[in-house]
Parts: C-alpha cells; sequence; structure tokens
C-alpha cells in the first residue's frame, strides 16, 4: 500500500467501451497500467468519471479483478459504493470487497435529499458493510446537498472511515475538516490541486490526470520538498489543460476524448444519457495537448 490508505495521486478513470457499447477491459488495463507509469499511485473505479450510473455490478466487479491484477500490488485500486438506494450501495461495496478492492468511495445520497441524519446513516450503513478503508465524498453540486460538519465530525469516529474527498470548492473549510476529524483530505477538483494541496491535503483525485498525471506527480513531489514555486509554475501549465477538460464539456466524456488524442484510447463511446462533446470543444483541447506535447 501507498503511505496513504488512498496514495497520493489517484486518478478517477474512465470505463472503457467498445463500439458496441460493452466494456473493454484490455483497454481499461491499458488504462491502468498507463495512469501507474504516468505517478499514479492510486486509481479509483466506477466513480462519477466511470459512468458508475450506467454499469452493472457484474462490470464493477470485473473491472476491480481485471484493473488489480494488472498493476502493482503498491497501486490502491478503489472503488465508488454511491447510490441513493442505501441497500444498493451496500451491494456496491460487499462487491467491491469480494472483488479485492483496496478502499470504497462512499457519497451522500443523491436526488432524495435526506436529512442530515440520513446522510450519516446511509453513509455509516455503506461504510461498515465491510472491513475496507472508506473515503467520503462531498460533492453538493452532484448530490444537491452538503455533508455538514456534525455529520463529518461523527463519521470521522468510524473506524473504517479514514478520508474525505472535497469537492465543495471551499479550501480554507476543507483545511478546518482535516486539522478536526483528522481524516486525510482529497482535492477533488483539478482547478483547486494546488490550493488543496498547500493547505493540508494528502494527494488529490483527478480526472485531467489521465492525460496529465506525470505534472501532477512532479507537483505533488515538488510540494511534498516544500518546493511551492515549482508546484505554482505546474499550476500555471496545466491550467489550460483543466479548463479544456473541466471547464470546456463534461469531464468524464472530456477526459475520453483527451484519451483518444493521446492514442491511449481507440474510441470515445460512451453510455447514454452521457454523448460526444461537439468538434470545436475536442478541437481547442487537441491544441491544449499538442502544446504540453501530450499528443
Amino acid at each position: 500500500m501507498a503511505a496513504h490508505t488512498f496514495g497520493t495521486l489517484a486518478t478517477a478513470m474512465v470505463t472503457p467501451f467498445q463500439k458496441d457499447g460493452e466494456v473493454d477491459y484490455e483497454a481499461a488495463i491499458n488504462l491502468a497500467r498507463k495512469l501507474a507509469a504516468d505517478g499514479c499511485d492510486a486509481i479509483l473505479l466506477s466513480g462519477t468519471t466511470g459512468e458508475s450510473p450506467t454499469t452493472h455490478q457484474p462490470e464493477k466487479a470485473e473491472l476491480i479483478r481485471s484493473v488489480k491484477a494488472a498493476v502493482d500490488p503498491s497501486v490502491v485500486v478503489f472503488a465508488g459504493a454511491c447510490s441513493n438506494d442505501t441497500a444498493h450501495a451496500v451491494r456496491m461495496a460487499e462487491g467491491a470487497a469480494q472483488a479485492g478492492a483496496d478502499g470504497l468511495l462512499v457519497a451522500a445520497p443523491y436526488y432524495n435529499r435526506p436529512s442530515q441524519e440520513g446522510v450519516y446513516q446511509h453513509i455509516r450503513a455503506v461504510a461498515t458493510s465491510t472491513d475496507l478503508p472508506a473515503m467520503v465524498y462531498d460533492i453538493p453540486g452532484r448530490t444537491g446537498l452538503e455533508i455538514g460538519e456534525h455529520t463529518l465530525d461523527r463519521l470521522a469516529q468510524i473506524e473504517q472511515i479514514q478520508a474525505f474527498k472535497d469537492a465543495t470548492g471551499n479550501v480554507e473549510r476543507a483545511q478546518e475538516r482535516l486539522e478536526r476529524t483528522g481524516l486525510d483530505c482529497y482535492s477533488g477538483d483539478d482547478g483547486l490541486n494546488f490550493s488543496f494541496l498547500t493547505h493540508g491535503a494528502t494527494g488529490v483525485i483527478s480526472v485531467v490526470s489521465h492525460v496529465g498525471a506525470a505534472f501532477y506527480r512532479q507537483m505533488i513531489d515538488a510540494l511534498a520538498q516544500g518546493d511551492i514555486a515549482t508546484g505554482r509554475a505546474l499550476t500555471s501549465k496545466l491550467r489550460p489543460l483543466v479548463n479544456a477538460i473541466m471547464g470546456g464539456g463534461q469531464g468524464a466524456v472530456m477526459a475520453k476524448h483527451a484519451l483518444v488524442l493521446a492514442g491511449v484510447l481507440s474510441e470515445p463511446t460512451l453510455r447514454l444519457p452521457l454523448v460526444a462533446e461537439p468538434e470545436d470543444k475536442v478541437l481547442a483541447l487537441k491544441v491544449v495537448m499538442e502544446k504540453l506535447g501530450l499528443c
């Protein structure tokens, strides 16, 4: 395992599909190996970027088995267990554990917007359904509600919960949360990775790292040595890529387009309701990637 339970640089990996829409496990293996070679010490499967709402339990399990077998044991392979149906999320967690995952990512329930007590009970039920370490995911832009401070404090007392991923955009509060709870903190927003890391975050869970992992590895290592200037310079260098992938369209979709441009995937196949981005956005992404030597 890495120095931290969930590593320092994790990619929220896309799920490659063949032209007919079936999961392309061979492409997933090749992508996972590339990410590890580029400096990722952790890989998140079946997160939002992995199109988890439209992949099914046998597919999720096979992805875990395939990727775990393909990468070095030092690479942490963890999996999303996110649903607005608590029983369903528990089954995801149990399935991930049976397939050999190293940990879980658990978000607040989306759409049905429960009370904070309901959020606590949901995450607690999922996190304690296995012995795997769990990361709480706070992303109100997708779930429709934030995880409250008292709720996070209560969750931090649960043995399995070791970290939280913060995609709220509030860096200062994230620092207060990690100091107060003792949990490892992970940036959930590529545009704020530098800010989170300089405010005490353990690492980042990135989408842009599908093609920019080597740069992020340099940034994380530089900051670990106290080299703020190098970290800031790399942040500036990566900003156009972050904007092209995360600001120019849907992140999961743009990540697949980026991988095709980089020659890693042959097709940017998606499952509905996700669809390909317009050609102008893909061309703009290509220009940015060319300047960085990524395609």
